[in-house]
């Protein structure tokens, strides 16, 4: 691709068309199939927790991961990137999932998938550019610590049956109830966090939360033999077989085609489908696309750095809106790309898509054959899982280092974002910190817009100049936000004078907010009857100057191409009062 194409380009399955047009060699295919082997074992817990955590049973997080993750790969822009259930999406989808059950959380994921489909087709994918760092730090801090706080509830075993929608309440809850935490939990969260901790020590391929996850499953194992009450999968969530019988933990059945209306609602009864269900999940839906846009695309980035390569920006957001929409039908949640799994994957050796395809069929056959062993996996142990992935999310080192050295507008965005996401909503959050540090911005750039008196600048003013004249030099864009004080000024420094000289080839840009100053203050000129000369015009500013019609006016308002010629135009005058 040429450059910058890649964030332009739109077609269906860009990257694996791009593989095959490489040459796809039997030698790329075993090493696609090692990497969807490992990074297929380290998403099946992950897959697990994180729809447990959006408020779901976990068996949707596994459909997630295989439908979304394969239809992804096959028809979206990053080589590398592993798509399914991802943390980011639960301080979303919880809420969703608490008010209108499955059936609302999937019809959201739907038109979540369309309005991600018409971003692709606006070529919306190269927006990314334009999210401040401040912005992303801020939001994924804060929902690392809103998932956090969700852990809470299984790692200290507390006995609540829905926590409160809002923050504070939460917290407010989650105090209250923590005198009654059960040791049995707290042993097993805290072994498994303890290992996933040391873990990394051993500097093993094996990653952490495998290990952490058996151990604290055998853990929990000796608990229950020994009369201990302890949360487990299977303890936790129940399903109905084809027979019409209950089962306990995860069904061992392939997803299966249904219409999203007709899966289970709040308190298990059916939603149903009507244009009102529509708007009123509109917003969650935006909110579920513009976040999995941004993280999808933050990750394909990401790649990119490691491996060298190009994803198509608009190509991915076609392969993540196609996932979205059809993994709803075959009971899946909310997917995006997901950063720790996809670097995974590329660690591994994954040449092309295959590779998350692979990782597919692998969480597809643990679904078949592993359903009743994953059924043993403790509660406690998933809620230490996750809060390593929170803590992983929230890139606290950045943070902190951000705190530490950026400017003052830069924190006020990172703090604003941050707090929003935790105390109101990630769509506010986002929101307000993109026209935060927009308005800082212009704030900031505004303010490199000087004017300077350089009349006695011996080497830019020479001849001398008339008596009453003045030149004035303008650096930097004189728009909207700038040029009300630049003219004030340049009033304020030109009262009682013949005439002024604009030096203007410091002015890249001028708006409509500049022209009118502009022509406000050669208004003021007239009626003062003060000579206005603008000298060394750029082309942006001559070009909007020549579109508004703005004309030299004898007597008034003079143009030269430099300031030179503009000084010995002046120079006439000068000497004929130097010879009166």
């Amino acid at each position: 691709m040429s450059h910058r194409s890649y964030l332009f380009s739109l077609r269906l399955g860009h990257a694996l068309r791009e593989v095959l047009a490489e040459g796809y060699t039997l030698n790329k295919f075993s090493k696609d199939i090692l990497a969807g082997l490992t990074v297929g074992i380290i998403a099946i817990p992950l897959a697990m927790a994180l729809a447990i955590a959006s408020g779901v049973a976990p068996q949707y997080g596994l459909y997630t991961a295989i439908i979304a993750g394969f239809v992804i790969a096959l028809t979206g822009g990053s080589r590398y990137s592993i798509s399914g259930p991802t943390a980011a999406f639960v301080v979303i989808l919880y809420p969703v999932a608490l008010k209108y059950g499955v059936s609302g959380l999937l019809i959201a994921t739907v038109l979540s998938g369309v309005i991600l489909l018409l971003m692709a087709a606006m070529r919306l994918g190269r927006l990314i550019e334009y999210i401040p760092e401040a912005v992303t730090l801020g939001f994924t801090g804060g929902i690392a610590v809103v998932i956090a706080t969700l852990q809470i509830k299984d790692f200290f075993g507390l006995s609540i049956s829905a926590l409160p929608e809002h923050y504070v309440e939460k917290i407010a809850v989650l105090l209250q109830q923590l005198p009654q935490a059960a040791w049995p939990s707290v042993l097993v969260a805290g072994v498994t966090l303890v290992v996933m901790l040391l873990w990394p020590k051993l500097k093993t391929v094996v990653p952490a939360h495998l290990p952490a996850l058996f151990i604290g499953t055998l853990l929990a194992l000796l608990l229950l033999s020994a009369g201990a009450e302890l949360d487990t999968i299977g303890s936790r969530f129940s399903y109905i077989t084809p027979d019409g019988e209950s089962g306990s933990g995860i069904p061992p059945y392939l997803p299966y085609f249904d219409w999203p209306w007709l899966r289970p609602g709040p308190d298990g009864a059916l939603l149903g489908f009507s244009w009102q269900l529509v708007k009123d999940l509109l917003a969650a839906a935006f909110a579920m696309a513009m976040l999995g846009a941004i993280e999808s695309l933050l990750c394909a980035v990401v790649l990119d750095g490691m491996s060298g390569r190009r994803h198509s920006a608009n190509s991915e957001l076609l392969g993540q809106g196609l996932g979205n929409i059809i993994t709803p039908f075959f009971g899946g949640i909310t997917a995006t790309a997901a950063l720790a799994r996809s670097a995974a994957n590329f660690k591994a050796g994954a040449q092309s898509p295959v590779a998350a395809m692979v990782h597919c069929l692998v969480i597809l056959l643990a679904l078949l054959l592993l359903a009743q062993l994953l059924s043993y996996v403790p509660m406690a142990a998933l809620a230490a899982l996750l809060l390593m992935v929170a803590w992983n999310m929230s890139e606290a080192p950045k943070a902190l280092h951000l705190l530490k050295t950026a400017p003052r507008s830069d924190i006020l965005v990172f703090l604003s974002c941050f707090s929003l996401t935790v105390l109101l909503d990630m769509v506010i959050a986002i929101t307000v910190g993109i026209l935060l540090a927009a308005v800082l911005f212009v704030k900031d750039i505004a303010e490199m817009t000087k004017v300077t008196d350089i009349s006695q600048h011996k080497k830019l003013v020479d001849p001398p100049l008339p008596a009453g004249w003045k030149v004035l030099k303008i650096n930097g864009p004189l728009f909207f936000a700038a040029a009300d004080r630049i003219f004030a000024e340049i009033g304020l420094l030109t009262e009682q004078c013949r005439g002024i000289v604009l030096y203007m080839d410091g002015v890249t840009v001028l708006d409509a907010g500049g022209l009118a100053a502009l022509n406000k203050l050669i208004s003021k000129s007239g009626k003062s009857q003060t000579q206005l000369v603008i000298a060394d015009l750029q082309f942006q500013p001559l070009r909007t100057l020549a579109r508004a019609g703005v004309k030299p006016v004898p007597g008034r308002l003079r143009f030269y191409p430099s300031l030179k010629e503009a000084l010995e135009a002046l120079a006439p005058a000068s000497a004929g009062l130097t010879d009166n």
